[in-house]
């Protein structure tokens, strides 16, 4: 058995996944206040026998939170954790970017999808609004645009008339309230968002993409779009399985 975990900014995934390379169990914790009493509860329910662990590998944008999990993980067996940063990546991706800036979640979901044939850009609804941009084995870059979920509490945080609200989808642009205005300046906005830079991303490198949209907000958009697309919520954790295959 292997675990891997995905720790974000918000949100915490950790998955066990069989020797087949499925996804057996998995758990979301919110990545803040996390503490040992937490992750001894969460964990419980993920692994009853921490013998059968053959390998640990994380992807991590929090390094507090994954030293965290790092030595509790040490406390339950003698696997070492790793971070994917600490393996050697280029011989699955070519990176054209600073390392070291780049998010090792955003490595391991254009590690997922990468090949020599075709290109993609990674659309990720997390903490920002990040696009990935994949040019059949090369890592190009990408852009990092506001979070929905931050935007949408700042606003209702600085503006004292427009109260705490839960995103939706909305068909009508023109809303009759503060509310469905609200909700419609963020879903159209982010669907002018998002359709605008894809597009200047197949303008300014000339060549036509694959859509693939992940994260919490992806369902919302899914079938918003200009751009036929491709939702995968495992992404991240796909990624980190074929990285599996450096740790010895």
């Amino acid at each position: 058995m292997y675990i891997l975990g995905d720790i974000g900014n918000s949100e915490t995934k950790i998955c066990l996944v069989n020797s087949k390379n499925k996804i057996v169990k998995n758990i979301n914790i919110s990545s803040k206040n996390l503490d040992n009493k937490i992750l001894n509860s969460r964990f419980r329910f993920l692994i009853k026998n921490f013998k059968s662990v053959e390998k640990i590998l994380f992807c991590s944008v929090v390094p507090k939170t994954f030293t965290l999990i790092k030595k509790f993980l040490s406390k339950k067996t003698k696997i070492k954790c790793l971070e994917i940063k600490d393996l050697n990546l280029k011989s699955f991706i070519n990176i054209k970017v600073n390392y070291k800036q780049v998010g090792s979640d955003r490595l391991a979901n254009a590690i997922s999808l990468v090949n020599k044939i075709d290109n993609f850009i990674i659309l990720d609804f997390g903490t920002a609004t990040t696009f990935d941009v994949i040019i059949k084995n090369t890592y190009k870059g990408g852009v990092i645009a506001p979070g929905i979920k931050i935007s949408l509490n700042t606003l209702s945080d600085k503006a004292s008339l427009i109260p705490k609200l839960q995103f939706k989808k909305i068909k009508k642009v023109i809303g009759n309230n503060t509310i469905s205005a609200v909700r419609s300046g963020f879903f159209w906005g982010y669907v002018g968002l998002i359709d605008n830079i894809v597009n200047l991303i197949k303008k300014e490198t000339g060549k036509s993409f694959k859509l693939v949209i992940t994260g919490g907000f992806s369902d919302l958009f899914k079938n918003s779009l200009k751009t036929k697309v491709k939702q995968d919520k495992n992404i991240t954790i796909k990624g980190l399985i074929k990285i599996l295959k450096l740790i010895k």
